[in-house]
């Protein structure tokens, strides 16, 4: 085979990635201008596009199938340039990659190692590295399309997005992790290599991810220039599909509307789910009590969704009593619907907050998935009154908390839906917090929450306040500028003469608000609540 000289081999990979030259480097020596990756190796395929050329200086060329099957990963469509020096017959086909919205791990071609980021830091700015596989999170990454043909790629535990630290567009820059801002240094393009394998390059600079020219545990990731090298080459292992966004149904100034009930109305931290037409209602009872309704006003007891307790309930909570499930939270998150319930003790910190999932509301077929989190007297914060949150990225998060430090936030794994990552604190309030509630609507994140005493018939005191935040970690501001943090809050409903402390709120699509209140008539049992929430133009909630 004849072979091209460095100089030859250099100035056709630059040809190539301006968009100048379609064509198969069959051999090359020397180095290319990579100082950290290997000539380009005989079956490296070098084509330009012309689409792409016209947008963009991107390299562009063919994107391999993932560990799993390529019907079920990508949708492709080719491009090839038309005015190339070299036969068509020598040249690959382009292919711009439709990976689907998931979760995937990459394997360096050169080590088989993933991607990692170092020490499972939550930090912006933490290094990124390649480890085996130790099915940790902080190996794991959420991939999705951000503007046709880029793809951010964000770290499961952290939340944070592969970036080339300071924006850097120089060979060897170091690839870190940071939040998620959506700017060209965290945008990838994802392109074929062959064989099932990918090279993902950076739309800021234009260069590849790449090893740093080594197979051992903990070797440095950085950008260099295309080659086409193993050190640049990664394998993508699909592992599952992600949600997107969720859908907003609020209106600005809508109609007050307060739903009139009808049928068995008894509830207490209700949760509220609709499903093919049928609406669900889930609440604190003897094995997590259950009702169903064709409208979402005249309610029927299906009875409760429990067989018994697990026996893993007592580790965590030994003195627990009997049958007792407190504040069930029912959402859809991927192919599943799940259920987070608290198992705790009055006046106590020893709880545990457990996780169960199911096909469907109305199949009922209800699995254990175990612990979320759970909490003890050595403790700040309270492990119960869980809440799903989903940002505007479609992530998802878990809400929680009582009492003493307040109200806490972590990031959720996408597929076990279990938390990863650091605990944020978000509220606190002397007096009692809790039953918090976090809603994405048009740039800013509400938190919701209950004060004041719970369960005490028309002696409670319990009502609810939110503020809220540009980013789900907040600060979240009330309507007067003040933290939550530091007890702040604007109340939106505390009650009336009709109805005495309402609380236990559920937020449903921006648009509902379900909750508990005691009927001043009589003191006896809290009944259920429905209202549509209204937004004014302020973008503050009302109902």
């Amino acid at each position: 085979m004849k072979m091209l000289s460095a100089q030859a081999c250099q100035l056709l990979t630059r040809l190539a990635y301006c968009g100048a030259l379609t064509a198969t480097i069959s051999a090359c020596t020397g180095e290319t201008e990579s100082p950290s990756s290997a000539a380009v190796s005989s079956s490296s395929t070098l084509a330009s596009s012309s689409a792409l050329a016209a947008a963009s200086s991107v390299p562009s060329a063919s994107l391999a199938s993932s560990a799993m099957s390529i019907s079920n990963t990508f949708s492709s469509v080719s491009s090839i340039s038309s005015s190339s020096s070299v036969p068509r017959s020598s040249a690959a086909s382009v292919v711009d990659a439709k990976l689907e919205r998931g979760v995937y791990t990459l394997a360096s071609r050169l080590s088989g190692k993933l991607l990692e980021v170092a020490n499972a830091s939550n930090a912006d700015g933490a290094n990124v590295i390649q480890w085996p596989d130790l099915g940790g999170p902080n190996q794991r990454w959420i991939i999705r399309e951000v503007i046709e043909g880029y793809y951010s790629i964000v770290s499961v535990q952290s939340g944070k997005a592969l970036e080339i630290f300071e924006q850097s567009t120089a060979n060897a820059a170091n690839v870190v992790q940071y939040d998620y801002w959506q700017g060209d240094s965290q945008l990838w393009r994802i392109l074929d290599l062959g064989d099932g394998a990918v090279q993902l390059v950076n739309r800021l600079s234009e260069k590849a991810l790449t090893v740093a020219a080594s197979a051992d545990d903990g070797a440095n990731i950085e950008q260099n220039t295309p080659t086409g090298a193993a050190n640049q080459i990664w394998q993508l292992n699909f592992l599952g599909a992600v949600d997107g966004p969720v859908e907003d149904k609020s209106e600005t100034n809508g109609a007050e509307n307060h739903w009139e009930m009808t049928g068995d109305t008894f509830t207490h931290d209700p949760t509220l789910y609709l499903e093919d037409g049928t609406w669900y209602q889930y609440f604190t009872a003897d094995w997590i009590g259950s009702k169903t309704s064709n409208d979402g006003r005249n309610w029927r007891d299906t009875g409760r969704i429990l067989p018994g307790e697990f026996s893993w309930w007592r580790n965590y909570v030994p003195d627990w009593e009997p049958a007792n499930v407190w504040a069930p939270e029912i959402d859809r998150y991927g192919d599943r619907v799940w259920m987070w319930y608290s198992v705790s003790t009055f006046g106590s910190r020893v709880s545990a907050i457990g996780l169960l999932s199911a096909t469907s509301a109305a199949a009922g077929d209800w699995r254990d998935e175990g612990l979320a989190i759970s909490s003890n007297n050595s403790n700040n914060f309270n492990a119960i009154d869980a809440d799903l949150a989903v940002d505007e990225y479609g992530d998802p998060w878990m809400t929680f908390g009582s009492w003493n430090s307040g109200i806490k936030l972590t990031r959720l794994d996408p597929l076990s839906m279990k938390p990863v990552g650091q605990l944020y604190s978000i509220a606190s309030k002397d007096g009692g917090i809790e039953a918090p509630d976090v809603v994405y609507r048009q740039g800013y994140y509400y938190l919701f929450v209950s004060l004041g005493r719970c369960c005490a018939g028309v002696d409670s005191t319990y009502h609810i306040v939110y503020g809220r935040s540009e980013k789900i970690t907040g600060p979240y501001l009330d309507k007067n500028g003040n933290d939550m943090l530091n007890g702040g809050g604007s109340l939106l409903d505390g009650g009336n003469d009709v109805w005495i402390g309402p609380g236990g709120q559920d937020i449903i699509n921006t648009n509902l608000i379900i909750r508990h209140a005691y009927p001043a008539s009589q003191n006896q049992f809290a009944a259920v609540l429905i209202s549509a929430l209204n937004w004014d133009n302020e973008g503050w909630p009302r109902y």
